[in-house]
């Protein structure tokens, strides 16, 4: 079972260890509970490291930091050691050492206590999100977080993030989630990719692993049996039930709950039909049962809906929508400060910078993959411009892993062939469209298909 409050124990060790920028980054993401039995090969993109050799660097450094030779070090971590064990090494260390004196402290110092707060109190215009929240550097796309700050306070509240793979979705829903806690509110995070397939089994028993999981989550012990009854109520009106009369009816305060990677459900379109339907029933709810106003839902997806539904049961055109676009030249400088590269006041790089948003289209992760480059390889930026769209470039493992996935699906690679051979934009069969959409290799425009960025188009239109 996760440590309580183990994220946050994380990134007081990596300040108090002096771990900083992308060393910071990687630390935390390394170390999370629901990465620790994960392999380098899968943590290196998730920590959004350049490449896979670049991150074993980075994590050699890393164990630098906590070594025994340093004021307050592992003993038993080697500062020059190079065997396969110094994660499960510091790993053990933190969790049975460091994170027992860490709890006790903050235990003493109070910092547990939970204060009531007055929920009639207006929130301030400029409502950001935390700089505590998960993702270790944010950059803000403004007004987007203010009026997500903003919405999630109102009763019943329903905010839909919607944007393509590695754009921010997760970071923005999270940070939302622990802008609601400094409000007093329950958080609950949870993300359907990590729900396995034998879920999807049946309507029922998706909804038992949906409940069941909430009520972990909230430390509550699942009470499944006592409210749910497929063949006499079925397993909706079951669902609703527990949700109402039991987590509701236990909680103090209002329940952010936020669900990402919403569109895994739309491979199961037997189950999508009802259990998205029941989503926007419950947020209407809340203008009939002041119960259910306490419900307020942030729902994250890659892709526009592609399963029928009927416009009048679907959660996708009521609440509050958030597209997240891709980042200006000031966000870009900003990031590049968090690396420790300052160009406001360089011409030449901020050239640099606006060649670079205009190949990758603002990608957050592409820009970052492209400033780590520069901090930590021997490249100019001339080069790493030019070599962008090769397999040699520093995008070689993202862009061949999109390779890898279109050549598993014939039909996939053939609508990308028309995307970007096409010097205006093709009409897609709309399942093809979503799919090349979620994967980010493209953008809807009305009913045409664009690809998303220069990079992509160069790349594939080469290959394919």
């Amino acid at each position: 079972m996760k440590p309580k409050d183990w994220d946050r124990f994380l990134k007081q060790i990596a300040s108090d260890y002096d771990l900083h920028g992308k060393l910071k980054e990687i630390f935390i993401v390394r170390f999370a509970y629901e990465n620790w039995r994960k392999p380098d090969k899968e943590i290196w993109e998730l920590a959004e490291a350049a490449s896979h050799e670049t991150y074993k660097k980075q994590m050699t450094e890393i164990y630098s930091y906590f070594a025994k030779d340093r004021p307050n070090g592992c003993p038993e971590l080697e500062p020059h050691s190079k065997g396969p064990g110094k994660f499960q090494i510091l790993r053990e260390w933190l969790k049975e050492i460091k994170y027992p004196e860490w709890n006790q402290t903050t235990a003493t110092l109070g910092e547990r206590s939970n204060i009531a707060l007055d929920f009639s109190v207006p929130l301030p215009s400029n409502s950001s999100i935390p700089i505590t929240s998960d993702f270790p550097i944010y950059i803000q796309r403004p007004p987007i977080e203010s009026d997500c700050c903003q919405e999630i306070v109102k009763p019943g509240a329903l905010i839909r993030i919607k944007a393509p793979e590695k754009m921010g979705k997760t970071s923005l829903l999270k940070g939302i989630l622990a802008y609601a806690e400094t409000c007093g509110y329950r958080k609950v995070y949870l993300n359907l990719r990590a729900a396995e397939g034998a879920m999807f089994a049946s309507l029922d028993k998706f909804l038992r692993w949906f409940c069941a999981n909430i009520s972990r989550e909230l430390g509550l012990k699942p009470m499944l049996d006592d409210y749910w009854d497929e063949e006499l109520f079925g397993s909706l009106v079951s669902c609703q039930a527990y949700f109402q009369s039991y987590l509701l009816e236990q909680l103090n305060s209002p329940l952010a709950l936020g669900l990402d990677n919403v569109d895994r459900i739309f491979e199961y379109p037997d189950i999508a039909r009802d259990f998205l339907p029941m989503l926007r029933y419950w947020h209407e709810e809340a203008n009939n049962l002041p119960i259910w106003q306490n419900l307020r839902l942030v729902i994250a997806n890659s892709t526009e809906v592609y399963i029928k539904l009927d416009a009048n049961q679907s959660p996708f055109n009521v609440g509050r929508q958030v597209k997240l676009p891709g980042f200006n030249l000031e966000q870009v400088q900003l990031l590049a400060k968090h690396y420790g590269l300052d160009w406001t006041e360089d011409v030449e790089m901020q050239k640099f910078a606006s060649a670079l948003i205009e190949m990758v289209d603002g990608h957050p992760y592409l820009i970052r993959l492209a400033l780590d480059a520069l901090c930590h390889q021997n490249l100019s930026k001339e080069q790493l411009l030019q070599e962008a769209p090769t397999q040699g470039g520093i995008y070689g493992s993202h862009l061949r892993r999109h390779w890898d996935n279109l050549q598993s699906s014939p039909e996939l690679a053939a609508a990308m062939k028309a995307v970007v051979t096409s010097e205006t934009g093709v009409q897609l069969e709309p399942t093809l469209a979503y799919k090349l959409e979620s994967m980010g290799l493209v953008i809807l425009v009305g009913d045409e298909v664009q690809p998303s960025c220069e990079l992509y188009r160069q790349y594939f239109c080469d290959r394919l």
